[in-house]
């Protein structure tokens, strides 16, 4: 069976015992055309939906991010941006979502585990809405995808996935327009930063060998949401994303650097990486004043993300450019939250989340672990004249078996488990 792995190795031995005469074009083609399934075989991380990070705000994650529907606080912005014309005056958001990120893996090339060192992704958000007039505006700063994955230099998998991180964040600004009293609809651009870094291994006998990549990138887009309360007791919100393609400039290169394969110096890289669209549907029923249950449907359009191109590579004077395959699946979220509120501006959340997987089991790569999830939450926090503040926490707990991948050294089992702690404040002027 064909293995990226098993074809460097054939690679790397024929360019070691081949004289200099034979070591033709064709030999450092097959090289680094290897070379790239090996290296560009993997993206950063977010677990079960892609590489989206669709976490932004506790009380959103508490209630297993079914919050379309009540968006109720600045955090509306990415939930859903109709949301704002029910906060009043100026409210300024600040919070800190942070993750560790756990998978373990066992097959037959060994086993492995990720590093599960917190990580930190901020998030801000600030509203203003007009006394007498039916509008309402609002700025926000987050990471809708993103955060990395390091499963270390000794690992087994390190010639299919070693470690990467990837950094995207947006910056919002939103109009919202309230048509009737219960009526609200708003959109606004998205202007979005991103930078990528991979490395990979490039040979499974020695650890001290690595293929890096490291660039970045700009694109735009924007976001839309309405939300409508036809009676006191429920709520219908929608919120839409537009899909963006990040062209991403750098540079890539290989340690050791010598004059001789697999080794080459750096070189100007671009690659390009379509980041898809996204709509929630979301319904929210109150009985009675002191509680608050919400459904929501997150669907994400992962099949218009089929592949991903290099260009500018050493080999790419061979005309060979390498492209790694993704395939994947559209997919779903299955959010439920409820909130009780406790009296003197206390509340408390519940949620849960079904995830599932985007990622083919022929095509699955390990920096990407991507499986079937469920996240439970849990969540307090107080509303006060002038402050308001919440703490959350979710786990995520899921895996799957891969036997048929196209890459032997992927197969086997995958296990995480995921833990998240988001904290915000917020102050209204």
């Amino acid at each position: 069976m064909w293995t990226p792995l098993a074809e460097l190795t054939r690679a790397l031995a024929m360019s070691r015992n081949q004289n200099s005469e034979v070591r033709s074009w064709k030999c450092h083609r097959r090289l680094w055309l290897t070379v790239a399934a090996v290296v560009f075989a993997g993206w950063p991380e977010a677990r079960g939906v892609g590489f989206r990070l669709p976490n932004q705000d506790p009380e959103g994650i508490s209630r297993g991010n079914a919050f379309a529907a009540t968006a109720d606080n600045p955090s509306a912005i990415y939930y859903n941006p109709a949301g704002i014309t029910q906060l009043e005056g100026v409210q300024v958001r600040a919070g800190l979502y942070m993750i560790s990120a756990d998978t373990t893996f066992s097959g037959a090339a060994g086993k492995a585990e990720t590093d599960s060192t917190l990580q930190a992704v901020p998030q801000f958000y600030a509203t203003l809405s007009i006394t007498n007039l039916p509008l309402s505006f609002g700025f926000g700063i987050y990471a809708p995808y993103g955060l990395s994955l390091d499963w270390g230099d000794h690992s087994p998998l390190r010639t299919a996935a070693q470690n990467g991180s990837l950094i995207y964040a947006s910056m919002n600004p939103i109009v919202a327009w309230k048509v009737l009293p219960s009526l609200s609809i708003a959109a606004g651009p998205t202007l979005n930063y991103s930078q990528a870094k991979l490395q990979q291994g490039l040979t499974a006998f020695n650890t001290a060998d690595y293929f890096t990549f490291k660039g970045d990138g700009f694109a735009a887009g924007f976001n839309a949401g309405i939300l409508w309360s036809p009676h006191e007791k429920w709520s219908f919100g929608a919120n839409y994303r537009s899909a963006t393609t990040i062209e991403y400039d750098g540079d890539s290169h290989t340690s050791p650097t010598t004059p001789f394969p697999p080794y080459f110096a750096s070189t100007s890289t671009h690659g390009s990486v379509k980041f898809p669209q996204y709509v929630v549907g979301a319904i929210s029923f109150r009985p009675t004043p002191d509680w608050n249950f919400e459904v929501d449907v997150d669907w994400t359009d992962w099949d218009s993300v089929n592949q991903i191109v290099f260009q500018g590579t050493p080999y790419h004077a061979f005309k060979a450019d390498p492209t790694l395959l993704l395939n994947y699946t559209s997919s779903f979220m299955y959010e439920f939250g409820a909130t009780r509120r406790l009296g003197n501006g206390y509340f408390m959340n519940l949620g849960l989340i079904y995830s599932e997987n985007s990622s083919p089991s022929k095509y699955f790569n390990p920096i990407i672990p991507d499986s079937n999830l469920w996240l439970p939450g849990i969540g307090f926090g107080r509303r006060g004249v002038k402050w308001d503040w919440a703490a959350g926490y979710h786990c995520a707990i899921g895996g799957r078996s891969i036997d048929n991948n196209v890459n032997s050294i992927v197969n086997g089992t995958y296990k995480t488990f995921n833990n998240a702690f988001n904290l915000a404040v917020t102050y209204k002027f």
